[in-house]
């Protein structure tokens, strides 16, 4: 085994990225989070905005796997549960520095002229004008041309410092863009998006809530048939790993799928303040994750009805992505999901031995670095520089995603999906971008040296059918929220194996 080239891979991870390699997506990934697709963090996005340099990104994503003609009732944001972007920017492993609060209301809005539609969302080009006022499409989220949507969700954004809580865009109602039903309901549907994105001009903070499409890419169904993929070693040609733009083998299982997010844009100037002092800090190296959490439920006798009452109790967390797949054993799961990131000592003998690399050399027949795992522990659990207690993560001890805000953005049409391993050190894993192929990335540091040589990968190397404009040739969405327009539900199509154009079904 040639642990010296190991080290130096773990080195540029460290120097390079300063950031902690992660595995993926993380959908339906613990036994409880699965009845909860509006709580199950599904991605996290953490990086420098590349519209703006002076400011940094987080994205958190729910409701995985949505087939965008799944009506009449759409995907939706849940009133009862509180999404949350956490940061830690002093380094000590808690990420409650700054905490961005998500809350959502829906409202059931009157009837439009004579009609009670049974659709919350309604519109036709076909309907009398005369007869039905105001149904000629969906073309606002407030006011006129919004009549159309009879049931809508608005949100409030609080900033939590400490103990200080500020409420942001004040003055505005923010209202989450719905599902994107179809050109005869939503007949500009990039437009209504749009209308979407709010600032908050005293602090200048941009945020978006609403439908996008999924971008996260894999092929899940042959990396979860114990990474049954479609290749064995080496997977990938040097020309077929170094194409961004081309899909080689693998089936993209989110191909045509949307997703729901929570996007804020935030100066960067005001992520590294110190709470205390009112000054900044000397670390441009910060840790975040997402998490949700759902009010407790209580019995009301009077009227007989169930309502959920009391504190909001966290239900899923997400900074390194499939970290509870893949790294957390089954009976820790819905534990790991409700515990805090700075807590993470609890559960530090998964990555000692992650299971994962041990199904790697048994699938692959490639060596992986033996255990203990003390790699892995320093580039997951702590910030560049904090030493491990010997084979012990030590303290302080936390999973958090992590963003070197010193390092500038990497252009849409510059970005490299293999990131930090392919000298782009502002993709993954330093944050993580939409695009970045984190799951061969992931494979690769996992498994080691071995598998770098192999160019062990899915096969699923871009996005390849993101609609809409305002993207590259290989499905980056260059303005903010970052996310593609989503696709619609009338005109729907996944690109599965064995199709005309699509690779096959092997």
């Amino acid at each position: 085994m040639r642990n010296s080239n190991i080290q130096k891979l773990l080195a540029l991870l460290l120097t390079t990225c300063m950031a902690a390699p992660v595995f993926g997506a993380s959908h339906r990934e613990a036994p409880l989070i699965a009845f909860e697709p509006a709580a199950d963090n599904t991605d996290v996005y953490a990086f420098r905005s590349w519209e703006d340099p002076d400011k940094v990104v987080f994205i958190l994503n729910v409701v995985p796997g949505q087939d965008p003609g799944d009506g009449p009732n759409y995907f939706s944001f849940d009133d009862n549960i509180r999404y949350e972007i956490h940061v830690d920017n002093n380094q000590d492993g808690k990420a409650e520095d700054i905490v961005y609060q998500f809350d959502f209301k829906t409202e059931t809005r009157p009837a439009v002229g004579s009609l009670n539609f049974p659709l919350p969302l309604v519109g036709n080009p076909n309907i009398d004008a005369t007869v039905v006022p105001g149904l000629q499409g969906i073309t606002a989220l407030d006011g006129s041309g919004s009549e159309g949507l009879t049931r809508r969700q608005t949100y409030t954004v609080t900033e939590v410092r400490g103990k200080q809580r500020k409420k942001l865009f004040t003055g505005q109602t923010l209202v989450a863009v719905p599902s994107n039903v179809g050109p005869a309901t939503m007949p500009n549907y990039e437009d209504l998006a749009a209308q979407g994105i709010y600032e908050d001009g005293s602090k200048d903070i941009r945020v978006f809530a609403g439908q996008r499409a999924e971008t996260f890419y894999i092929d899940l169904g042959a990396v979860f048939d114990t990474v049954n993929l479609r290749r064995q070693t080496p997977a990938l040609t040097p020309e077929e790993d170094a194409n961004d733009a081309a899909n080689p083998f693998g089936i993209n299982r989110f191909s045509g799928f949307n997703i729901n997010s929570i996007a804020i844009e935030v100066p960067i100037a005001q992520i590294i303040k110190n709470t205390k002092s009112g000054g900044t800090t000397d670390k441009p190296v910060i840790g975040m994750y997402a998490s949700t959490s759902k009010k407790q439920i209580k019995i009301l006798r009077s009227g007989g009805r169930f309502i959920n009452v009391g504190k909001f109790v966290q239900v899923s967390r997400m900074a390194n992505p499939l970290v509870n797949e893949l790294i957390i054993d089954t009976p820790s799961k819905d534990k790991w999901n409700t515990s805090e990131p700075e807590d993470e000592a609890q559960f530090q003998e998964f990555f000692k031995a992650p299971s994962l690399a041990t199904a790697l050399n048994l699938i692959f027949k490639l060596e992986v670095p033996t255990t203990p795992r003390t790699d892995l522990m320093q580039v997951f659990l702590k910030y560049p520089g904090q030493p491990l207690n010997g084979s012990n993560c030590g303290n302080p001890c936390s999973e958090l995603l992590r963003v070197d805000l010193s390092v500038p953005p990497t252009s849409p049409e510059q970005q490299k999906r293999l990131g930090g391993l392919v000298g782009d050190p502002a993709g993954f894993p330093n944050g993580r971008r939409p695009n970045d192929d984190v799951t061969d990335i992931a494979t690769r540091v996992v498994g080691g040296q071995a598998f770098l040589d192999a160019r062990v990968g899915d096969g699923v190397n871009f996005l390849e059918d993101a609609p809409g404009s305002n993207l590259t040739a290989n499905g980056i969405y260059k303005i903010f929220p970052f996310l593609p327009t989503p696709h619609n539900g009338r005109n729907r199509q996944h690109i599965d194996c064995g199709e005309i154009g699509a690779n096959p079904c092997n």
